[in-house]
């Protein structure tokens, strides 16, 4: 499945690479794009939406 999150708070490099690792934490094969001017991060994933949401607002970046 592919989700399209809205991370307000994600403003650089890294917050992309904190976000990056939360993820694939719980999905090794996970395919993460994101995009620090837009602050959208589009994620092909097998986990539910609210488990990839809960670990990016438990990485510090809460999903609008």
């Amino acid at each position: 499945m592919t989700l399209q999150l809205k991370v307000p708070k994600m403003a650089c490099s890294a917050c992309v690479k904190t976000i990056i690792k939360a993820v694939t934490a719980i999905d090794p094969a996970a395919k993460i794009d994101a995009d620090t001017k837009t602050k959208q991060v589009n994620i092909e994933t097998q986990q539910s939406e609210a488990a990839v949401k809960k670990v990016i607002a438990a990485a510090g970046y809460p999903v609008a």
